[in-house]
């Protein structure tokens, strides 16, 4: 069930933060800048995906709607391929209930590739 009050929403945001913080997440960023309102929720999902482990993945789905964390995860995460696909295997799977995890990850990336040329064709 999503959480619907702003305070609870921020609050696990910035538990998220403080955590991807701990883990060294935003090493290339200055400690100042990371905050709640310089890190959009996409990001947020990516990152928390990525670096951390499964209760704090849980807390997302507490935070943002199904569609939202997938669209983050189908944009940022899986164009990357080959590195991260192990992690993406598994989040189709667990996650996002994907019958073939390996052909769905294909089809998603070939989709990225097209549209990377696609773009590059009409600039």
């Amino acid at each position: 069930m999503i959480i619907r009050d702003k305070d609870m929403v921020n609050a696990v945001k910035s538990r998220l933060l403080d955590r991807l913080k701990a883990e060294r997440a935003f090493w290339s960023y200055s400690p100042e800048s990371v905050n709640a309102g310089s890190i959009s929720d996409d990001q947020l999902i990516a990152m928390t995906m990525r670096h951390l482990d499964l209760p704090e993945i849980k807390e997302l789905f507490n935070i943002f709607p199904f569609r939202k964390i997938k669209d983050a995860w189908r944009r940022i995460l899986v164009p990357e391929g080959d590195y991260l696909y192990t992690l993406n295997r598994f989040f189709a799977w667990y996650y996002f209930k994907v019958k073939n995890p390996d052909a769905y990850l294909k089809s998603m990336e070939t989709r990225h590739m097209n549209k990377l040329i696609n773009t590059q064709i009409i600039l």
